[in-house]
């Protein structure tokens, strides 16, 4: 029997204070893999940072990410989007993946989240490191390459490190468009900045038809204008959003894995995000939140809100674009 669709509301915090009950992202409903049918989008933990090449501790971020969202009410306050009215959304717990092992790890969330396609729901998953956005590409991403607003201090598009380890958290997006998972013209990369390897680090997303927009341009132009860019190159055909967590200077988001100075306000990425409402969104997440390098939970608290961001986004996406086919974007629809 179909669950009602008061289950899927956050607890009231006038109710049951924020400190107390089980911690779920948001405060919502737990459910296991057997009832992903019942939900349009799915909050997911995937505790690993096998693909870290200097600070782990991001294997511990879905944790921390979910005791923060506790400070999470119901509706917008700028957009007015009530998510949990427009679309039935469950904490759906996390990814079962060791704590190393690379190509494990890959092969165990790419299956995880064929499953969370094939329901036709859309993810909005909580990391982890970035290279665990290849393995939800691997899922999800069947029959069309996706296209992606992408939120980071660094590129992620390197070819290896360590000798030829081609699986780390500064490759994933060069392996998804190698893979033809992401199309690298339907994709805008904002924020990059910060000392490089090499001179040529940055050649091969270039070459491939990424828009990389740097944080000094970010910082000379107006939000508006990037937005309408972002928007252009992505278009109307399925979308992502990634958000790492270093986008932000570090005076925001200390609690994370590689930190750059001279980054973005939380407040300029909030505005950013909000600006890709109505983008055909099939899924998001928030990455790279390392609790051990945190001070105060700030960084944690950072990254439930801008899962809220994104959730409420999803949401608007699953209100007007309706649920996604079981095949999610197989053949381009959505």
């Amino acid at each position: 029997m179909p669950l009602d669709p008061s289950f899927f509301q956050p607890q009231d915090a006038a109710q049951l204070p924020r400190y107390a009950g089980l911690p779920t992202f948001m405060r919502l409903p737990m459910l296991d893999m057997a009832q992903i049918a019942e939900v349009d989008i799915a909050l997911l933990g995937i505790p690993w940072d096998a693909g870290t090449t200097n600070r782990a501790g991001a294997r511990h971020g879905p944790r921390e990410v979910r005791n923060q969202s506790a400070l999470m009410r119901k509706v917008h306050h700028v957009s007015r989007i009530a998510p949990y009215d427009l679309a039935r959304v469950a904490d759906l717990g996390d990814v079962a993946l060791p704590p190393s092992g690379i190509e494990i790890g890959l092969a165990a969330i790419e299956a995880f989240y064929r499953r969370v396609s094939e329901a036709g729901v859309r993810p909005l998953s909580v990391g982890g490191d970035h290279l665990i956005t290849l393995p939800v590409f691997r899922g999800i991403a069947r029959g069309t390459a996706l296209g992606m607003v992408h939120f980071d201090a660094h590129s992620d598009t390197n070819d290896s490190y360590f000798g030829g380890q081609k699986y780390t958290h500064g490759t994933p997006f060069r392996r998804a468009v190698e893979e033809g998972l992401l199309d690298p013209k339907r994709t805008v990369q904002i924020g990059i900045r910060g000392s490089v390897y090499d001179p040529a680090d940055l050649d091969f997303a270039l070459a491939a038809g990424i828009r990389v927009i740097p944080m000094e341009e970010v910082a000379a132009r107006s939000t508006e204008d990037l937005l309408a860019e972002a928007r252009a190159i992505v278009g109307d055909a399925p979308s992502y959003i990634s958000f790492d967590v270093d986008c932000l200077d570090p005076c925001y988001a200390p609690g994370t894995g590689t930190p750059e100075i001279g980054g973005m306000t939380t407040l300029q990425a909030q505005h950013l995000l909000r600006g890709l409402q109505g983008l055909n969104l099939v899924g998001a997440d928030v990455v790279e939140v390392s609790p051990p390098f945190d001070v105060g939970g700030v960084t944690a608290l950072v990254g439930a809100t801008m899962a809220f961001e994104l959730l409420c986004l999803l949401a608007d996406a699953h209100a007007n674009r309706g649920r996604l086919p079981a095949a999610a974007v197989e053949g381009g629809a959505a």
